[in-house]
C-alpha cells in the first residue's frame, strides 16, 4: 500500500510540476505574441482544457480518431510553447508566424472543445427481444408468409389475448399483442393471423 501511495504522491508531484511549468511557458509566449493581461493568463487555460477534454475522450473509448487529433494540437501549442521559451526563439523579435499562431489559437481551441464536447457517441443498436421460451416439445407451427411460431408462443397469446377481451371487451389488436409479447412486429402479425 506504501509503495503504490508513493508512486501516485510521486506522479501526482510530477504532474504538478510539468502543468506549472507548461502553463507559465503558454503565458510567455502569449504575452510577448501581444496578448496582455488575462488575454495571456487565458491561453494556457485554453490549451490544458483542450488537452483534458481529448485525454478524456480517449479514455471513454468514442470518437478516438478525433480525440486524438485534438490531444496532438493542444500537445504541439504547450511543446511548442516550452522550447520556445528555452532560447530556441528570440523574445524580444516575435516573428509574425507566432502572432498569427497565438492570436487564431482560441477559435481553434474553441473549434476542437465543441467537436470533443458535442460530438454524439454511437449508437448502440437494441438488443433484440427474445420470447418466451418454448416449451421443449413443442413443434413449431408454420405460417405463411412469415416465421414459424412455436405452438407455444401461440399458446401463451391466445391466453393473452383472452385476458385482454376480458379486461376491455374489445378483440387484441396486432401491436398491443406485440407490446404484451414483447416481440418483433412480423412475429406478432405471425402470431395475430394463428388467433
Amino acid at each position: 500500500m506504501r509503495a503504490r501511495l508513493a508512486r501516485v504522491d510521486a506522479v501526482f508531484v510530477q504532474a504538478v510540476i510539468a502543468a506549472s511549468l507548461s502553463f507559465a511557458h503558454l503565458h510567455d509566449i502569449a504575452g510577448v505574441a501581444g496578448q496582455y493581461g488575462w488575454k495571456a493568463w487565458a491561453y494556457p487555460v485554453s490549451v490544458d482544457l483542450l488537452l483534458v477534454a481529448a485525454w478524456r475522450r480517449l479514455r471513454t473509448g468514442t470518437g478516438k480518431g478525433a480525440a486524438w487529433c485534438w490531444f496532438v494540437v493542444s500537445l504541439a501549442a504547450s511543446l511548442g510553447a516550452n522550447i520556445a521559451t528555452a532560447g530556441m526563439l528570440n523574445l524580444h523579435a516575435v516573428p509574425a508566424w507566432l502572432r498569427i499562431l497565438v492570436a487564431g489559437w482560441p477559435a481553434v481551441a474553441f473549434l476542437g472543445g465543441t467537436l470533443l464536447a458535442h460530438t454524439p457517441a454511437p449508437q448502440a443498436e437494441p438488443a433484440p427481444v427474445t420470447p418466451p421460451p418454448a416449451e421443449p416439445t413443442a413443434d413449431p407451427v408454420p405460417v405463411k408468409p412469415g416465421p414459424a411460431v412455436p405452438a407455444a408462443l401461440v399458446a401463451h397469446a391466445r391466453k393473452v389475448a383472452a385476458d385482454h377481451q376480458t379486461r376491455t371487451g374489445n378483440a387484441i389488436d396486432t401491436p398491443t399483442l406485440r407490446a404484451r409479447l414483447g416481440v418483433p412486429a412480423p412475429l406478432a402479425e405471425a402470431i395475430g393471423a394463428q388467433l
